[in-house]
This record gives C-alpha cells, sequence and structure tokens, in this order.
C-alpha cells in the first residue's frame, strides 16, 4: 500500500512539471546589484579599451554580456528617472535637470526636475515583491521628504539630493548650493571625518545588507557613484599609478583609445572619429598648460580605478556569504564624459573668487586631493568618448552612449559583447523580467501611473530572443533643446543648444558610432520619415519649445532651486 501511494505521488509530481517534493521551498529569487557611475566615458572601462585598470568591471564582463550601443540620457537627472522608472523623461517629471530649466518651463507641472507622484519606481515594485530596498549615493530627483529616496520604495538609504558634491568632505561643489545635502533614511546627515564618496557608498551598502543576511529576502542594491562627476577627486595613490600615461596628450589618446576599442570589438574595425569642435592644441600649449592637463586626467583614472576597487570589494562580501552567483549585477555611466570648461588651461578657474571663499584650489600638486577642485574639461573628455564626437548634454554618441555590463543568473551569454541597440527605459522591465516579478501595467495601489515604455529583453539575455528592438520602432529623446530619434540601426539628431544646429543630421550608428558621415543628403526619404517620428513623439510627450537665447550655463549658476 505504501508503495502504490509512493508510486502515485510520484507519477503526480512528474505529470504536473514539478519534480520536487511537496513541500519543498521555492528557489530565492536572485539579489539586484544596480551600479552607476557619474559621467563616465563611453571606452573608460577596460573591456571598452581604456588604459585605466578596472579588473572587476572587466570580470563582470567576462562573467555576463557587454552592450556596445547601450543609450541613456544626455545629463544625470532625466538618465536616473528613465532608469528608475522605464518611463519617458518628459513623462516622468524630469525632462531636464531642475538646475538648468527656465523659468517658463517651471511653469508646467511635467517641467519640475523632481520625479513626478504618477511614476512607480524599480524599488517600489521590488519591495513589494518582498525585496530589501537599499540605495547609497547621489540621488539628485528631489529635496524634499516626500521626494527623497527613503519616500520612492528604497529601505535604507544614504543619499546626496544635490547635482554633485565634494568627494573627500561635507560641502558644495558649486556656488549653487549653500551645503552638500546628505540624507540617511531621509533624515539630514553629517558625513563622517573620513569620508570619501566610493569608499563610504560600499561600506554602507555592505553594512545595509549585512543587516538582513540572515533572512531568506533578496536585496535590490543600487549604487550611484560621484565617481567621475565634477570634482574630479581621487586618493594620491590612485592617481600616481597613471603618472606619465597621459603625457602624449589627447589627440593620440584619442587614437589609442580608438584602435583599443576596435581591437577589443567595442566599435567596428572601420570606424573613424572625428575632432570634437573645441579641442584644443595639445602642441600649442605651454609645458605648463600640457602638464596641468596630463594630471587632471591621471586624478580622473584615479578616480575610476578606485571606484573599480570599491565595486570588487562589495563582490568579495557578497562571494564571503554566498550570495555572488545568487546576484545580478548591472554596471552602466548615466551620461557621457562631462566637458565643461570648469577649469582654465593654466588650471585657473571661472570660479576663482567661490575658490578663494571656500579654500578650493587646483594647484597641480595636490590636484585630486583633500580641498582641491578638479575637472578634466572638453579636450580630455574626448579622450573619455573616442571614438565618440561631443560629451555630456549633447546628443552626439559621446553624450548619450555609454557602457553597460550585465551579469549574473538569467544571463547566459557569457564573455560576449553585442552591438544590440539598447536604452535606457529598457533596464527596468529588463530587471523585472530576470526576477520573474510582473510590471504595474499602469496601475500602482489602485490608481493609474505612468506606463513603463521600455523593452523587456530578459529572453536575449537567456538566449531566446535574438534581437531586442525591431527596425520600425522610433525611440525619441530631447534634452534642453538638443533632439534625437532612434530607429533600427540609424538616428537623426539636432543639437539646438551650443552647437546651434538648424539642420537634422542622419547617420547609421552601428557602422558609423563616430558620426562621421551625414547621410541626411543620400537618404532623403529616410530622413524626412524619421523628422516625422520624431514629431509625434514630442507632440504626444509634450516636449516644450527652450525659450529665445536660453544660455544653460547662466541659468544654472543663477539657481538655487531645492525641489
Amino acid at each position: 500500500m505504501k508503495l502504490l501511494i509512493l508510486v502515485a505521488l510520484i507519477t503526480l509530481t512528474f505529470n504536473l512539471g514539478t519534480p520536487v517534493l511537496a513541500d519543498a521551498q521555492p528557489a530565492k529569487r536572485p539579489n539586484i546589484a544596480l551600479i552607476l557611475a557619474d559621467d563616465l566615458g563611453y571606452t573608460d572601462i577596460s573591456p571598452f579599451g581604456s588604459e585605466i585598470n578596472t579588473p572587476n568591471i572587466a570580470g563582470l564582463a567576462a562573467e555576463g554580456l557587454a552592450f556596445t550601443n547601450y543609450h541613456t540620457a544626455g545629463s544625470c537627472a532625466p538618465a536616473r528617472a528613465m532608469l528608475l522608472t522605464g518611463v519617458e523623461s518628459h513623462r516622468n517629471g524630469v525632462p531636464n535637470i531642475p538646475e538648468m530649466l527656465p523659468d517658463v518651463q517651471l511653469a508646467f507641472d511635467h517641467y519640475q526636475g523632481v520625479l513626478s507622484n504618477d511614476v512607480v519606481t524599480l524599488a517600489d515594485v521590488l519591495k513589494a515583491a518582498g525585496y530589501h530596498t537599499y540605495m547609497t549615493g547621489k540621488w539628485h530627483l528631489g529635496h524634499t521628504q516626500a521626494l527623497l529616496p527613503s519616500s520612492r520604495g528604497f529601505d535604507r538609504t544614504i543619499a546626496l539630493a544635490d547635482t554633485g558634491a565634494d568627494n573627500w568632505e561635507q560641502r558644495s561643489y558649486l556656488p549653487i548650493y549653500d551645503q552638500a545635502n546628505w540624507y540617511a533614511d531621509g533624515a539630514p546627515l553629517t558625513l563622517p571625518d573620513d569620508f570619501y564618496s566610493s569608499t563610504y557608498f560600499i561600506d554602507k551598502t555592505i553594512e545595509f545588507v549585512a543587516s538582513n543576511a540572515d533572512d531568506d529576502q533578496p536585496f535590490f542594491a543600487y549604487i550611484p557613484f560621484q565617481a567621475v562627476h565634477i570634482p574630479v577627486q581621487a586618493p594620491r595613490e590612485f592617481s600616481d599609478k597613471y603618472a606619465g600615461v597621459y603625457d602624449e596628450g589627447w589627440t593620440v589618446m584619442r587614437e589609442k583609445r580608438r584602435l583599443a576599442a576596435i581591437a577589443a570589438g567595442v566599435v567596428p574595425a572601420d570606424s573613424q572619429a572625428v575632432i570634437t569642435p573645441g579641442t584644443l592644441d595639445w602642441e600649442g600649449l605651454t609645458d605648463q598648460q600640457r602638464r596641468h592637463h596630463a594630471r587632471r586626467m591621471e586624478v580622473y583614472a584615479g578616480m575610476v580605478d578606485a571606484m573599480d576597487l570599491h565595486i570588487g570589494r562589495l563582490m568579495h562580501y557578497l562571494e564571503s556569504i554566498d550570495e555572488y552567483d545568487n546576484t545580478i549585477f548591472l554596471f552602466a555611466s548615466d551620461n557621457g564624459a562631462e566637458g565643461s570648461n570648469s577649469l582654465l588651461p593654466d588650471g585657473g578657474s571661472p570660479f576663482s573668487e567661490w575658490f578663494e571663499a571656500t579654500g578650493n584650489n587646483s594647484d597641480y600638486d595636490t590636484l585630486g586631493e583633500h580641498g582641491s577642485w578638479n575637472a578634466i574639461g572638453p579636450s580630455n573628455a574626448s579622450i573619455a568618448a573616442s571614438p565618440l564626437a561631443y560629451y555630456k548634454f549633447h546628443a552626439n554618441e559621446g553624450g548619450l552612449r555609454v557602457p553597460l555590463v550585465m551579469a549574473g543568473p538569467g544571463i547566459e551569454k557569457r564573455g560576449q559583447m553585442t552591438d544590440e541597440f539598447v536604452f535606457v527605459t529598457d533596464l527596468m522591465p529588463t530587471i523585472l523580467g530576470l526576477v520573474g516579478i510582473d510590471d504595474h501595467g499602469g496601475r500602482w495601489q489602485d490608481r493609474a501611473v505612468e506606463p513603463i515604455i521600455g523593452a523587456d529583453f530578459s529572453t536575449f539575455l537567456s538566449g531566446a530572443m535574438p534581437s531586442i528592438h525591431d527596425d520600425i520602432k522610433p525611440i525619441g529623446y530631447e534634452l534642453g533643446g538638443n533632439s534625437a530619434l532612434f530607429k533600427g540601426d540609424h538616428k537623426i539628431m539636432l543639437n539646438r543648444l551650443e552647437q546651434r544646429q538648424t539642420e537634422w543630421q542622419l547617420f547609421d550608428i552601428k557602422r558609423d558610432p563616430g558620426e562621421t558621415t551625414d547621410l541626411a543628403q543620400q537618404f532623403p526619404d529616410l530622413l524626412r520619415e524619421m523628422i516625422a517620428d520624431y514629431e509625434r513623439y514630442a507632440q504626444e510627450n509634450n516636449v516644450l519649445p527652450m525659450p529665445e537665447g536660453y544660455n544653460a550655463r547662466n541659468v544654472m549658476m543663477n539657481s538655487n532651486r531645492q525641489h
């Protein structure tokens, strides 16, 4: 009789397609570590051809999949809002950073530069599904209690509410802020005396994970680093590792990066590059100027190197508690490299009076260390973006195309690169797909919310789907007057801000990522079709025109908005 019962149970179990004992516990969902660099250029990590040492990020790429055709927004807050909601920036409340919104646009509810109440964050959805949710780093999506991450789905938080801050101590990095606004779990935070941003963020992430390590709930850790946003700062032992590396100047280093990216398979073998207008002539600089510019990049490389080391600390910790193999890792940058003229060729700055009042300096001997203020500038940014054109804020590839690396459970394509087009709004639905959680479908807590528009490409990661986006779906983009639309392998672009363009350009960005050949005259029908697609996108998302005479720098420097 007992044998008959056992046979019946086994038969029933296999007929149900679940050959496990009836009282077995379901497998724990994977943890998620979403790591976001700030202003990191396209080829600033070693798997993409960089001379900067990033062994831990390279390790993730070797274990997973690197995306060479991933696109985001041209500045931080819009990129972060789309990343965390899967909703287009003009519908999630953050079409631009609040510090750069002109007054005429602030009259509109969807142009506030902070997360709308009509969007649901990735943390919201994961928390509702039983995840512990942690965030350590730069938030920049709102200052008020209702807008801080502690009110947007995160259990434990360390959050910088501003667009940036000093990496060594609690002080602002630009005169637009009276102080650096830090919060812990929604309450004002005083940073420790031994603070260095990259160290602290990983320390707190490990602390948060450890606090719940004994239960069976998975965790979601969002780690938006300050590296390598201005001020570019790093411990001297990291910067000194790159002494002399940049002495040949940006012309030589750009070409080295281009060739290394080709050799690594990041860009096509025939990829060419254009010199971004405004790039200085290295040979025309004085020895002192060249020396200072080279040191700026040494510190920049040191800051990337240090960030990678601390990412490695998190990886080693997860290994020590047997959670590494059950963690999905995503590493990306929020936008392209920073190219503003914050420092002059000789190391001086337009902020010199503020430097003097606050004790900042850009002296060569201590550049990047405590009390210093550093930025790489537009010419060095052409190294970070190589072989792409332009940098942050611009709609060129150098502003929008950044590295993306994914590894962990569900990512079966390992040690490979793909040139499949991915947009930042695709990441939230893909993460949910990887962990088996349905998205909210436009309803949350019995009310209508903005639906997720991104594509879930989790089946592409598993190898079950050959591509991510088809050739007919247009994906529009606009930020501060700079516009683009992607469709298949093609992109149209119009940079009204700074470049003062008046005509759309057309590029095949898969074959020509450097945007060296404008195809507008060659394919006029495709150009007209894509312009019509963009106009539809702009109308459907209520994209507002920029006011006449808009100057982003003047608006930002006269801003003191803390929404």
